[in-house]
């Protein structure tokens, strides 16, 4: 994988910034939604289907596509602003988010969307998912990778752990995993409700290759998806660091954002700030 140049990382800046805008109009039209969480994943996404991912949206049932499971369902706001963007499904569908009969409901449904590959929202289960679908790919001697993307807050559920077990069992390299580890989940701090601490040793115990990164950073992340990429007998778990709410000054490290949407003068000011 090559390395990402200083203008592709200002290109990357600028897209994210605009897609935080669409999610936060997504959300704001509707009147209900999780922009926190979305917020702080889009920039894993970002660097996934513009930089990294195997993909054709003309051809998004192409046997040899990698896989993006969202097992965090609620943040498929951030998803479905992604997947527009990259041609997956016209953009003016993004003015349905959660609308009565829309192929944007509020969690993932891979019966609506075109590009979404797993039904999520059920927290806890898209790992399971993720392992399906790397062991299927291994049986088939497919090269295709599988990605997931974890909540902090979800991986609290016990079929977590019992996924996890099972890639590092069954050695599947082609799982790599994202862990949206913005330390906020719905009842508030999750070292205060339910503490993930020793994060890295946790994972690592269970059989996983462990990487730290910041989950804002492009670089960090590209050079940590490149390595595992080489990673080879093991699941890859990349800890990305991220802020609840990024890109919205008072949106960021707020738990009252994780599921409301803005009122008019708050959607106005958060568009107002990135536009800058």
């Amino acid at each position: 994988m090559p390395a990402i140049s200083a203008a592709t990382l200002e290109e990357l800046r600028l897209k994210a910034r605009q897609l935080r805008r669409e999610i936060i109009t997504m959300i704001y039209r509707a009147g209900s939604g999780h922009p926190g969480g979305a917020l702080s994943v889009l920039d894993i996404l970002v660097i996934l289907y513009y930089k990294v991912m195997q993909i054709d949206p003309h051809n998004c049932r192409d046997p040899q596509r990698d896989r993006l499971v969202l097992s965090k369902g609620h943040a498929c706001p951030a998803l479905y602003a992604v997947l527009a963007d990259r041609g997956f499904f016209p953009a003016h569908h993004l003015k349905t988010l959660r609308k009565l009969g829309s192929i944007l409901q509020g969690h993932p449904d891979m019966r609506k969307t075109p590009g979404v590959e797993m039904s999520t929202g059920s927290l806890g289960q898209g790992l399971s998912a993720a392992n399906g679908m790397a062991l299927a790919a291994r049986l088939e001697k497919a090269r295709r990778r599988v990605y997931v993307i974890l909540g902090d807050g979800e991986i609290q559920e016990g079929q977590i752990w019992e996924a996890a077990l099972t890639a590092a069992h069954y050695r599947l390299d082609n799982v790599i995993a994202f862990l949206d580890y913005n330390g906020l989940q719905i009842d508030g701090w999750h070292r205060d409700v339910k503490s993930l601490a020793p994060i890295v040793e946790k994972w690592q115990s269970f059989g996983w290759h462990t990487l730290e990164v910041d989950g804002h950073d492009y670089a960090s992340l590209l050079e940590a998806i490149r390595r595992a990429q080489m990673n080879k007998g093991a699941p890859t778990m990349i800890i990305a660091h991220t802020i609840k709410g990024k890109g919205v000054s008072f949106m960021e490290n707020q738990i009252n954002w994780h599921g409301r949407a803005p009122n008019e003068e708050e959607y106005t000011r958060a568009l107002a700030e990135l536009e800058n």
